[in-house]
């Protein structure tokens, strides 16, 4: 056991790692090291740091959400692919050209609306769960409470029967 004043041992591993971090055995590199900072004073610089402050929680919750948002909307598949807004078809019977929101039969493409119209319902729905999670708060009022559990569950019903609605205008032969 070795004492208080008593340096420690070096082994090899340690002796190399404290080479390569400035002291170098060559004679020239340390005068050109030392030598300038002998006769040169560097400046006294009065910089201040920048402060960086945290945004509050309602900021960075609003930025999940939105990346939350653009990520289940498909915003890189619409990024890459590029595909149209809306598309068209021709009514059979009066030859009309109408809209069309749902790239019907297509499973692995979309048009632009038709992934926010889902991207929005998939955030209405996660906003119930929320809205139900805050319902649970012992300190708010009764009458808080019902708003924000019947607003809740409306919206997760609300997202729920629309996102199956538009899972089957996709695929229409879906659970059927």
């Amino acid at each position: 056991m070795r004492g208080k004043s008593e340096p420690a041992a070096q082994s090899p591993s340690s002796s190399s790692a404290g080479a390569s971090s400035g002291a170098s055995l060559d004679p020239i590199f340390h005068l050109l090291r030392v030598l300038p900072f002998s006769f040169l004073r560097p400046p006294r610089l009065r910089l201040k740091l920048p402060s960086l402050t945290l945004p509050s929680p309602n900021v960075v919750f609003a930025l999940l959400l939105l990346t939350y948002f653009m990520v289940v909307s498909g915003i890189v598949y619409d990024i890459i692919v590029e595909p149209p807004g809306i598309g068209s078809s021709q009514d059979p019977h009066t030859g009309s050209v109408r809209p069309v929101v749902f790239m019907s039969g297509r499973v692995n493409g979309q048009y632009i609306i038709e992934g926010l119209s889902s991207g929005f319902m998939f955030v209405l729905g996660g906003m119930g769960i929320i809205l139900l999670d805050l319902a649970l708060d012992r300190n708010r009022a009764k009458s808080v409470k019902v708003s924000y559990t019947s607003a809740g569950v409306s919206s997760i019903v609300l997202a729920y029967v629309m996102s199956m609605l538009f899972i089957r205008i996709k695929i229409p032969a879906y659970l059927r």
